[in-house]
């Protein structure tokens, strides 16, 4: 369903959307002008115009056949056609796999001019949550078919906080009471603890304890998701 409609048998819905699959699929000898035009026949407010600046921009022969490019350069071909639809709904899996560094971040600049074009939803999925954190607005956890978490990604890391404390003799569990503690590490005298919760508080706690060392880290998104999903009972580290 899109917009409340079913998109079976659905011409103008279908004209609102786009999908740009892992496993990539090109017809056989076609150049990238010519996968181009199939699009154009497809979608009515596609911007051929907007192909050639793009392949342009990031150095690709129109006219060269695809099945010669790098897997990377075949990942922009295929976001080039994509963005070129003018569509509302863009679905991009693994959106930057196969693509250097300075090619990603032009890609990313190039989804946000999109974005600022014309109102564009783009869902992209992607294994390397690090390539999401400065493109995306929302971020989301799949784990077998559904969705475990979500969340903005201005407020993802301002609901976790982890900590390092080191304390004269032992931390006084009665007063950690109040805090939600996802993961409890202890390495020599400096325990790691992760606690759900704002930095404030936690903080003001912390300090309870009279630590000899107290600091707080930076977590990353993958260490956001993966003690969201042991709240949630997955506890990989007992199938490792």
């Amino acid at each position: 369903m899109i917009d409340g409609q079913d998109i079976e048998e659905n011409e103008a819905i279908k004209q609102r959307l786009v999908f740009i699959p892992d496993d990539l699929y090109f017809f056989p000898n076609y150049n990238l002008l010519e996968m181009a035009e199939f699009y154009k026949a497809m979608y009515k407010d596609f911007d051929m115009e907007n192909v050639k600046s793009l392949a342009n921009t990031l150095k690709l022969n129109l006219k060269e056949k695809i099945k010669n490019f790098s897997k990377g350069m075949k990942r922009q071909c295929a976001l080039i056609c994509a963005i070129s639809t003018n569509a509302d709904y863009m679905f991009f899996d693994e959106t930057f796999d196969g693509i250097d560094p300075i090619v990603r971040n032009l890609l990313k600049q190039i989804i946000r001019k999109q974005m600022e074009k014309k109102p564009t939803t783009i869902i992209m999925t992607s294994h390397n949550l690090k390539e999401l954190e400065d493109v995306c607005d929302n971020l989301g956890l799949l784990y077998k078919g559904g969705i475990l978490f979500e969340s903005d990604i201005n407020s993802i890391h301002t609901h976790m906080v982890k900590a390092q404390i080191a304390v004269k003799d032992e931390i006084d569990e009665n007063k950690l009471e109040g805090l939600e503690i996802l993961n409890k590490k202890k390495v020599g005298s400096v325990t790691t603890l992760i606690i759900k919760g704002e930095k404030e508080k936690t903080e003001e706690k912390l300090k309870s304890l009279n630590p000899l060392v107290l600091d707080f880290l930076p977590l990353t998104l993958e260490e956001v998701f993966i003690y969201e999903m042991e709240v949630l009972g997955y506890e990989f580290n007992e199938v490792i």
